[in-house]
């Protein structure tokens, strides 16, 4: 009895997997570019019964950017109402860095912007907090962790007084890096009546795919015309002036001039993509006049209609460079296109070096990057590492001419799996200021001879780190 009974569910399984499997063949045939991704899945589709499928409609097929499609298309209409102003083309050999930008972003660079460097939370933070008691129209903001720490309910008193005084505020916060079960500053935003968002939170379980697509964006607009970008979230631990547990060095940017609206563009299309709101008029998209001398563009990425786009941008800088190329990262694992374009600059003569903390958040992080780094460092290529505190600085320099500020690290969860946004900057006074940032962080040298002098059981722990790179 019980042997026909297991007869006849396997015939069952046999009868509705076989379809099943056919079925997410032809699907990951028809939307999975990835050939590594592509076979995966059609191997656990096949090779699991039943369970591959599941997982395969659960995590595999990419919800997130349908939506953004959809988003897209009305968003291009309510641009025709406050259209960018374009800057002339460039004459110089950056202009095929600037044209294929162009192609990749969808946004032309804008003229006449001003871009001041704010060093940790020490400087960013008074300035932010300025700026939202001084908006008189419109507040934007948006952060991947907003702690209910000190800064934190400061930040949300602040917010709560520009509601006071009839200012539009809104807010996203990520629905993990924001604390995915409490989200106490969340809640505390909600309870003063303010109106926020989580970005992609989400207790049903067929949506429990999205926890690993989080909001990596920080931006800051008020009223339409003046924006903060980088890479500092609102934590006290990005205060290097007081005894923290966890003392994070970083940089923020506040922005003034046309670019601006491309700032608050990218956060309009989060906000209606959590929200359903569409935000647009003048109360969000001023007519914004000159405030400096900076051409400037915004290079947002994501798992959406930018997938790739920060990928293809780095790739573009790079073969670019005719003299140096500067980086400082607090994550270094990027693809191995990139770490052969790199290597590739190196041997054309091209000065490459690359800023690493000395000890990242992670340990196993810091393993991957030892088992990664060598083809970089073989082609003479340089790494240095960034003493404590913690450096959580995204910064680029190709040239000292160009430069590129914002929310990306160099890894595949940037690249492929977070929502991010840079800001590329055509100036050599700002780019030297990024250079001499450079200098600052540049610690002690992490050679070839060190590298390959590290013991067999380490070499191995390594190298095994390196092989979750695409989820690191």
């Amino acid at each position: 009895m019980n042997d026909q009974i297991f007869r006849s569910i396997g015939e069952w399984l046999s009868v509705v997997h076989i379809p099943l499997a056919l079925i997410v063949t032809f699907h990951v045939l028809l939307y999975k570019r990835d050939v590594r991704s592509a076979v995966g899945w059609m191997g656990l589709a096949w090779l699991s019964p039943i369970i591959g499928c599941l997982l395969y409609a659960l995590f595999g097929i990419n919800r997130v950017q349908r939506k953004a499609f959809r988003i897209k298309r009305r968003r291009r209409r309510a641009l025709h109402k406050h259209p960018y102003l374009e800057s002339p083309p460039r004459r110089d050999y950056l202009a095929p860095l600037q044209q294929a930008v162009a192609r990749i972003t969808e946004r032309p660079t804008q003229s006449g912007n001003n871009i001041k460097l704010l060093r940790n939370g020490d400087e960013a933070y008074p300035a932010m907090l300025a700026a939202i008691n001084g908006a008189s129209s419109s507040i934007a903001l948006s952060s991947y962790i907003f702690d209910d720490d000190a800064i934190g309910r400061a930040f949300i008193a602040a917010l709560s007084d520009a509601k006071q005084r009839k200012v539009d505020v809104r807010i996203i916060v990520d629905g993990v890096g924001s604390g995915y079960l409490l989200s106490p500053a969340y809640h505390r935003m909600r309870a003063e009546g303010l109106k926020a968002a989580r970005f992609l939170h989400s207790f049903v379980p067929w949506r429990m795919a999205f926890l690993n697509l989080r909001s990596h964006r920080k931006i800051l607009v008020i009223d339409g015309r003046q924006a903060f970008i980088g890479g500092i979230n609102i934590s006290s631990d990005n205060l290097l002036a007081h005894q923290t547990d966890n003392p994070i060095r970083d940089e923020h940017f506040s922005v003034e001039g046309p670019v601006v609206a491309q700032i608050m563009e990218a956060f309009a299309t989060d906000w209606i993509f959590t929200t359903g709101e569409e935000l647009k008029g003048p109360l969000w998209f001023p007519v914004i006049d000159p405030a400096g001398r900076a051409e400037a563009r915004v290079v947002t990425s994501g798992p959406d209609q930018d997938i790739d786009k920060i990928e293809f941008m780095f790739l573009q800088a790079i073969s670019t460079a005719r003299a140096s190329i500067k980086i400082v990262t607090p994550y270094f694992l990027p693809e191995d296109r990139l770490i052969t374009a790199l290597s590739l600059a190196a041997m054309r003569g091209v000065s490459v070096d690359v800023v690493i903390p000395a000890e990242s958040d992670h340990a196993f992080i810091d393993w991957a990057t030892r088992a990664h780094v060598e083809p970089l460092l073989v082609s003479g290529g340089r790494l240095w590492r960034a003493p404590k505190p913690f450096e959580h600085s995204k910064l680029l320099t190709i040239d000292g001419r160009w430069s590129l500020i914002g929310s990306a690290n160099w890894d595949a969860r940037s690249m492929r799996l977070n929502f991010e946004i840079n800001l590329e900057i055509y100036d050599r006074i700002f780019a030297r200021q990024i250079e001499a940032e450079f200098e600052r962080k540049r610690g002690k040298g992490f050679t070839l001879k060190q590298l390959r002098r590290r013991p067999f059981l380490v070499r191995l722990r390594d190298r095994a780190a390196r092989l979750l790179l695409p989820y690191l």
